[in-house]
C-alpha cells in the first residue's frame, strides 16, 4: 500500500545555485499528486529530492526534512539503495537496459536485492508486467527480445514494470508521457489511474489536461517555490493565488 509523504523546510542547491526554497508539502497516500509549473521552476528537482536522486549530481545538497511513511529520508542511517527500493522512479525518456531481455529488465532490481529463486523471479516478472499492462504484448518474447526492441510506449511501461517489481510504496514519475504518442500516453495515464489504488503516485507534468485527468491533488511550483497546493479541481477552477490562475490560463509558462 502507498504511504504519505511529508516535506518540511526543503531547500536544494546545485553548486551555489539555489533551486528549491522552504518547500512544505503533505502528499496523501494512495492518490496521484501532480506537480505543475513552467520549465525551470523546481518540479523535477523536488521529485528527485524525495528519493535522493540529487546525490548523483556533483555539488548538489539538500536541507530540511522528508518523511516517506515512517522513513526519515535524510536521517542518519537511511541507505539510499533501501530508500530507492521503497520509492520507485520513472523518467521522462524510457531507459530500459538495452542489452538485457524483457525478462531481465524487469528482474534486474530483484536480483540486485539478492533474489535468485527462479520461481519467485518468474512470479514477480509476470505480476509486474501485468500491473504495467504489458504482459499480453510481450509474454511470448520475454527472453528473446531486448527491452530496447519495444516501441517507445512499451519501453516506458517496461520501465514502470521494472520499478514495480521490487514492490515500492511510492512511484515518482517525471513527465512519463511527454515523449510518447497520444495512444501510448493514454495507456500510461490509464495505468497511473489503476496504480494509485496500491501506491502513492507523484507525477511531474507540463500537461495540465493530464494533471486534471489523473491527479486528485496538484501543486503549482514557480521559481523554486511552492505557490499553491490543493485538490486538483480547486486548483484548476478557483485557485487562491493569482499566479496559479495566470499559469493555468496560459498568461505565462
Amino acid at each position: 500500500m502507498g504511504v504519505p509523504i511529508q516535506a518540511k523546510g526543503l531547500n536544494a542547491w546545485f553548486g551555489k545555485t539555489q533551486a528549491l526554497y522552504d518547500i512544505a508539502l503533505d502528499i496523501p497516500p494512495n492518490h496521484a499528486t501532480a506537480i505543475i509549473g513552467p520549465s525551470g521552476c523546481g518540479k523535477s528537482t523536488f521529485v528527485r529530492c524525495l528519493n535522493r536522486m540529487h546525490e548523483t549530481v556533483p555539488n548538489a545538497r539538500v536541507a530540511g526534512s522528508v518523511n516517506i511513511g515512517t522513513v526519515d529520508v535524510y536521517g542518519n542511517g537511511t541507505p539510499a539503495v533501501e530508500l530507492r527500493r521503497r520509492v520507485g522512479m520513472v523518467f521522462q525518456k524510457p531507459n530500459p537496459f538495452p542489452t538485457m531481455s524483457i525478462y531481465d529488465n524487469v528482474a534486474a532490481g530483484l536480483r540486485l536485492n539478492g533474489i535468485r529463486n527462479r520461481h519467485k523471479l518468474d512470479e514477480s516478472v509476470e505480476r509486474s508486467l501485468r500491473q504495467a499492462a504489458l504482459w499480453d504484448e510481450v509474454k511470448d518474447s520475454l527472453n528473446t527480445k531486448s527491452g530496447a526492441s519495444l516501441s517507445g510506449g512499451q519501453q516506458q511501461r517496461l520501465c514502470i514494470a521494472r520499478a514495480l517489481a521490487v514492490e515500492p510504496e511510492v512511484m515518482l514519475m517525471d513527465e512519463p508521457a511527454s515523449a510518447l504518442d497520444p495512444i501510448s500516453t493514454s495507456k500510461v495515464e490509464d495505468l497511473i489511474y489503476q496504480l494509485k489504488e496500491h501506491y502513492t503516485i507523484v507525477i511531474v507534468t507540463h500537461n495540465m489536461q493530464q494533471a486534471a485527468r489523473v491527479a486528485e491533488f496538484t501543486g503549482f511550483f514557480l521559481m523554486g517555490r511552492l505557490v499553491e497546493f490543493d485538490k486538483t479541481e480547486k486548483i484548476f477552477t478557483t485557485p487562491r493565488d493569482k499566479r496559479t490562475e495566470d499559469y493555468i490560463t496560459g498568461r505565462f509558462g
